[in-house]
């Protein structure tokens, strides 16, 4: 079996490895949330919340592909199992049935934030382990502020 290795020491790899895992999981459950909330939203302002969930999906699916691919590169492996989702989410979960539109903007709105925070967390921390990887958190960070922003101007 092959065998992938990175350029990065152990002690930056192993730092990195939290961060990039930590996102990823953070953005797989946003496209699940996100997805769970577009499909079983109701209220006077529908069309307009479940056009811009259809977004923060979009934004999740992209980072989290670059993520992970860049844990790949560095010889650390994803782990975008359902399993690991559901026991290491930080993301608040959704009821089932009908989800009016003001909680659904309210609890993405507290998503968003809480995975900001953690961006931002993760940004500081790569700052001297690897560089390309902060870059990636900063541009997912910034894509996530903007939904963060729009939701809360929703509210």
């Amino acid at each position: 079996m092959a065998t992938i290795k990175g350029p990065l020491s152990d002690d930056a790899r192993h730092t990195v490895a939290e961060c990039l895992q930590g996102a990823l999981v953070d953005l797989i459950d946003l496209s699940l949330v996100a997805k769970q909330a577009h499909w079983n939203l109701v209220g006077s302002h529908f069309r307009s919340v479940h056009l811009q969930l259809d977004q923060v999906v979009a934004l999740a699916r992209t980072h989290m592909d670059t993520l992970a691919e860049r844990a790949a590169a560095l010889g650390i492996n994803p782990d975008g199992r359902a399993a690991t989702v559901a026991k290491t989410t930080k993301l608040a979960q959704l009821e089932s049935g009908w989800l009016e539109d003001g909680k659904v903007v309210a609890t993405i709105t507290d998503c968003l934030g809480g995975i900001s925070k953690r961006m931002y967390e993760r940004i500081e921390q790569t700052e001297e382990s690897d560089p390309a990887t902060q870059d990636l958190l900063i541009a997912a960070v910034q894509e996530i502020d903007k939904q963060h922003w729009m939701f809360q101007a929703m509210a």
